[in-house]
């Protein structure tokens, strides 16, 4: 590993200015696994700027009944504030269904937000990855592909992305927000991370600069609730995961926010299954119809052709748990 230098700045202004004075810096949030990288000699900074003593700490109300998440703030905090517990469950389970309790009291949202995917292809440098070195190859297409993407693949990298809260704010409209000595800009989260198409180390649309320093959240009234599936029943990623909330008035569906993880290159989306459902009636062929339209566009291989019918089996339980006078599974 080459020598770097670690920088501890009292303040935001001035973690920005640190940054913008070197292109080599990278951000370290206490969620975030910059550290585990640079141990694999896979992440090579110049610059370690640490961020975890700055004021960005808080849960605080927004006007309209939303919410500003500081991003250091821990996930085991957010999870447990009864703020979030009341109005987004789905959020508050998706962040408990993650890692370890250990793990989330370290975890921070910026860092969650940022966190790289655990393909072992990008891990193994014996491997090809274009992740890693672009251009190399991705050794997961003809290889073990039992926990790889089916949506939002292309011929360069079906890498899922690891996170459950992403997939959850996802499904919340949240925005991110992001500062810079040039000034701070908003990104809708759904367009946070991108596709990987042929740069599949381009993971997001944050500048080299910039700073994640708050994610907003929207108020929603319609009940809610995060839904995974894994291997073993915990300290494991998804296999499937389905964030949903979903209003029923009289047997019809009025709102419906759907989104997908473990099955996508990017936390999904459900933009087709939702136009279906909305309007239509809360029962179990609508669901299912749903859940096929969005999975039509999924590219399976070998060894991860079981996520379709799961991602649609648990679509359906997902939904069917939130239809008034349905018992949860």
């Amino acid at each position: 590993m080459r020598p770097f230098a670690y920088v501890k700045p009292p303040d935001v202004d001035a973690a920005l200015q640190a940054v913008a004075a070197d292109s080599g810096a990278r951000f370290l949030g206490g969620g975030t696994n910059l550290v585990d990288l640079m141990r694999e000699g896979i992440e090579r900074p110049y610059t370690v700027v640490d961020v975890t003593g700055l004021p960005l700490d808080e849960v605080a109300e927004l006007p309209g009944g939303g919410l500003r998440i500081g991003a250091l703030v821990r996930n085991s905090a957010l999870a447990a504030d009864r703020r979030v517990r009341t109005r987004y469950p789905m959020l508050s389970q998706a962040i408990l269904a993650g890692a370890s309790a250990q793990l989330r009291n370290m975890a921070t949202v910026g860092g969650n937000l940022l966190q790289r995917t655990r393909c072992p292809y990008f891990y193994d440098q014996a491997s090809a990855c274009n992740k890693r070195e672009p251009g190399a190859g991705c050794d997961a297409i003809g290889g073990f592909n039992r926990s790889h993407a089916i949506l939002g693949v292309s011929d360069s990298c079906i890498a899922t992305h690891p996170s459950d809260m992403c997939v959850a704010l996802t499904a919340l409209d949240a925005v991110v927000e992001a500062r810079s000595v040039r000034g701070t800009r908003r990104i809708p989260l759904a367009d946070f991370h991108l596709l990987p198409g042929d740069t599949p180390h381009v993971e997001t649309a944050l500048a080299a600069d910039e700073l994640i320093t708050a994610v907003e959240v929207p108020p929603i009234a319609a009940p809610s609730r995060y839904r995974k599936v894994r291997d073993r029943a915990s300290y494991a990623f998804a296999l499937v995961s389905v964030a949903a909330a979903m209003e029923v008035e009289d047997g019809t569906i009025t709102q419906v926010r759907l989104a997908l993880g473990g099955v996508a290159t990017k936390p999904w989306r459900a933009r087709e299954a939702e136009r279906i459902l909305l309007g239509g009636p809360a029962a179990d062929e609508a669901f299912r119809r749903a859940a096929d339209a969005e999975l039509a566009s999924a590219v399976t291989r070998p060894g991860n052709a079981f996520k379709a019918g799961l991602a649609r089996a648990t679509i359906a339980a997902t939904l069917r748990d939130l239809t008034p006078g349905e018992e949860a599974a």
